[in-house]
C-alpha cells in the first residue's frame, strides 16, 4: 500500500522529509505547503501540488498523513487542524510549547481516532544506539553516571530559531533530542532534576544548558550542550558520552563514534604508600595506571539510520509494529523541559515524578 503524505511547513526539515520520503517506495509527496511560495520552488517531487494555505491542503482526500515542519509556535494550531481533517499526524519536535499544550492537541487526536507522532529521529543515531547497547548489555556493572553532551564554536542559531515568540533557542531545538535520549536509554522514574539555562550571546534565546537527573535506580545524568565552545582540540565540536560503572566505563566522541570501554585488570582495595609524582605534584590517587591494570575492549557494532523512524511508522500503519515515539514520553519529555526552565529560573532543585 503506497502512502500519500502532505508536508507542512517547507523550510530546511520539510526539504528533508521530502528527500527521505522520496527515498522509501511505499510513499509518495502528495503537496506541500509554505506561506512562502519561494521556499517550494526547489522541491524535487514530480507533479507535487503546492499551496500556500494549509487548509486548502488538508482538504486534498488522498492525503492519508501529513508532517508538520512549521515554527514551533503553532505546532498545536496545525495539529488540531489536521486531526480534524482525519489526517494521521507526524509532527516535528518539539510537538508542543508545554505540557497545556500538548494535552490539548492529544485531547483532539483522539477524539479523532488519528494516529499521531513526533520526529524524535534521534533515537536512530548511531552514537546513542552505541551508547544504549553498551548501558543495554549491563557489561559495565552497576552504572553510576551518563554524561551526554555536545560543543559547538559557532554561537549563533538560524532563521526564526533565535526568537522566543516562535519557540527558539537551544531546549527547544536539541534540548528535546537530548531529553528524549536520556529518557529512553535509562528505564526509571526520575527523582529530582536540577538545570543551568543560559542566553551567552544569544539576545532572546538561551544557547547553553546544562541538566543534571537523579534516577531512582541511583544512576546520575548529566546533560550539557553549549554552542559557544571555543577550543582548537580535535572532536570537541561533537558529540561525546561517558558511561562510568563499577566494572567498567564507556566513552566515545563524534556522531560516528569513536572509543572504547576501558576496565581495570585489578581493583586496588587501598591505594599504595608509594607516591607518584605528576605535573601538578605528588600523588597517590590519580597518578598513572600500572602496566598492564588499564585494558580496553572495542565499542559494540550498531546498525541504526533515521530513515527507520518513518520505517516503523509505515509498519504501524500496516499493523506489524507499534510506534517507536509514543504519545506517553512525548509527554515526559515536555514536562521535563518544564522542571528544567523552572529550576534554571529557581536556581533549585526540582522533585520529580
Amino acid at each position: 500500500m503506497e502512502v500519500k503524505f502532505g508536508i507542512i511547513g517547507f523550510g530546511f526539515m520539510g526539504h528533508i522529509h521530502e528527500k527521505t520520503l522520496n527515498s522509501l517506495e511505499a510513499t509518495k509527496v502528495v503537496a506541500i505547503c509554505d506561506i512562502e511560495e519561494g521556499k517550494m520552488v526547489d522541491s524535487i517531487t514530480k507533479g507535487v501540488e503546492k499551496t500556500t494555505s494549509v487548509d486548502d491542503l488538508l482538504k486534498i482526500e488522498e492525503i492519508n498523513t501529513v508532517i508538520i515542519s512549521v515554527n514551533n509556535h503553532i505546532h498545536k494550531e496545525v495539529v488540531i487542524k489536521a486531526a480534524k481533517a482525519g489526517k494521521n499526524i507526524i509532527c516535528e519536535k518539539p510537538a508542543a510549547m508545554n505540557v497545556k499544550e500538548f494535552d490539548e492537541m492529544i485531547a483532539e487526536v483522539k477524539n479523532e481516532g488519528v494516529l499521531f507522532t513526533v520526529h524524535q529521529q534521534r533515537r536512530f543515531d548511531e552514537d546513542f544506539r552505541t551508547a544504549k547497547e553498551v548501558y543495554d548489555q549491563k557489561s559495565l556493572g552497576n552504572v553510576y553516571t551518563i554524561q551526554s553532551t555536545l560543543y559547538g564554536l559557532n554561537g549563533n542559531m538560524h532563521d526564526w530559531h533565535i526568537f522566543k515568540k516562535y519557540g527558539g533557542g537551544m531546549l527547544y531545538d536539541w534540548g528535546v533530542h537530548l531529553i528524549d535520549q536520556m529518557l529512553y536509554m535509562v528505564d526509571s522514574k526520575i527523582t529530582t532534576i536540577f538545570a543551568d539555562l543560559k542566553n551567552v550571546i544569544n539576545e532572546e534565546v538561551d544557547d547553553y544548558f546544562k541538566i543534571w537527573f537523579r534516577f531512582e535506580n541511583g544512576i546520575t545524568g548529566e546533560i550539557e550542550l553549549g554552542t559557544y565552545f571555543l577550543a582548537d582540540k580535535p572532536k570537541w565540536f561533537e558529540r561525546h558520552w561517558f558511561i562510568g560503572g563499577d566494572a567498567g566505563s564507556m566513552y566515545s566522541d563524534g556522531f560516528e563514534p569513536e572509543g572504547k570501554i576501558a576496565r581495570t585488570t585489578r581493583l586496588l582495595k587501598n591505594v599504595a604508600g608509594k607516591t607518584t609524582m605528576t605535573a601538578s605534584g605528588p600523588t597517590r590517587s590519580f597518578g598513572p595506571p600500572q602496566e598492564g591494570v588499564l585494558i580496553t575492549e572495542e565499542l559494540p557494532k550498531v546498525n541504526f539510520d533515521h530513515i527507520m523512524f518513518f520505517e516503523n511508522y509505515l509498519n504501524t500503519l500496516a499493523g506489524k509494529e507499534e510506534l517507536i515515539v509514543k504519545i506517553p514520553e512525548v509527554r515526559r519529555v515536555l514536562a521535563v523541559m518544564e522542571a528544567v526552565r523552572e529550576s534554571a529560573a529557581t536556581g533549585r532543585s526540582i522533585d520529580f515524578e
